[in-house]
């Protein structure tokens, strides 16, 4: 049998997103009292969060900003090494990468930031955090929960969905998967022209933990939605009822995915507009020959909504707008140039 060589770098999970918001205290509200995400730090103007059932420091930063922004989607590494190695190849494509110190988001080590061909969107990668204790007065006893269940029930951050302009999407998609190893789980596509309309990747068992569609303003660096993962389907309905009688915003839902079979709610953080996705259900992949499904707009209605409002994607529509994203530099602190 021949020895396997050494793998090359891995994602191992979505990491934290961080937000930019005009009423930091309404938008803390809206996460920590409302959805029941954990205060874990705050550093000035800037707070991090994470839901019950995360042991890490944060998966939710928050910061004082003049304007909704995403400052970066971060994602968790596989190994130490991971770190270095990911910096390497980007550097191999002539990508500038910025090295971001220990401390950069707080309780989180040495990380890397750069903007993704073609999309134009902040990441940065890290393996290095900390893992710290919740408060005794509102610590689980279950070991693999961080914190006992408060609020709606927020369990962990889902994953991303960010948009490009239309042209860029084939070309984004497939760097993401040829230079990140994200899987094709789903997608869209209208043969007639070949034209890729918006994709669900991951680099885990769940159908996504990152989609990339088209922006219908034809702008790059987007931000469709961020989405938080609930326990089940009856916990997405309470949440639908609950936040509905604190005035929050619907944009659709509550009502079903046909694509990853998952319930959803889409509404907006009070505090900033940020489009906020509850998210619940859905099947894991476990196939190693998991062959990509594919969607056209003759069966799109069924992929967008199985059963319940359909989405309002037209320039009218709730769903239509998305938040801008920043540049290299990050808002939260400078970093150093690699190489």
């Amino acid at each position: 049998m021949a020895i396997a060589s050494s793998p090359g770098p891995r994602i191992a999970h979505v990491g934290a997103v961080s937000l930019g918001t005009p009423d930091l205290e309404t938008s803390l509200n809206f996460f920590r009292d409302l959805l029941g995400m954990e205060e874990v730090q705050r550093v000035g103007d800037t707070v991090y969060l994470r839901g019950y059932q995360e042991l890490k420091h944060h998966s939710l930063v928050l910061f004082a900003s003049e304007k909704p922004i995403v400052d970066s989607y971060s994602f968790r590494v596989g190994r130490p090494e991971d770190v270095e190695l990911y910096a390497q190849e980007f550097k191999e494509q002539d990508i500038e990468v910025l090295e971001l110190p220990r401390g950069h988001q707080a309780g989180r080590g040495t990380a890397i930031r750069f903007m993704t061909p073609y999309s134009d969107h902040p990441f940065e990668f890290y393996y290095d955090i900390d893992a710290p204790e919740a408060p005794e007065e509102i610590r689980s006893q279950l070991p693999s929960n961080s914190s006992r269940r408060r609020g709606l029930g927020v369990r962990r951050i889902d994953h991303y969905n960010i948009q490009t302009a239309p042209q860029n999407v084939a070309p984004a998609e497939r760097w993401l998967r040829e230079t990140l190893d994200f899987k094709r789980r789903e997608y869209v596509h209208v043969p007639e022209a070949d034209m890729l309309i918006a994709s669900w990747l991951s680099v885990t068992p769940q159908v996504h933990d990152l989609a990339i569609a088209m922006s219908p303003e034809e702008k790059n660096g987007q931000l469709h939605h961020v989405a938080f993962n609930l326990e089940n389907h009856s916990d997405l309905l309470i949440a639908a009822d609950v936040l509905r009688d604190h005035d929050v915003v619907f944009d659709v839902g509550p009502a079903k995915h046909g694509i990853a079979q998952s319930m959803y709610l889409y509404l907006r953080d009070p505090g900033s507009g940020h489009r906020v996705e509850l998210y619940a259900g859905g099947y894991q992949i476990l196939d190693p020959d998991w062959k990509a499904l594919e969607w056209t707009p003759l069966n799109m209605d069924y992929g967008a909504t199985w059963f319940g409002d359909p989405l309002p994607m037209g320039p009218d529509g709730s769903m239509y707008s998305s938040t801008d994203s920043a540049s290299l530099t990050s808002l939260l602190g400078e970093g150093l140039t690699i190489g």
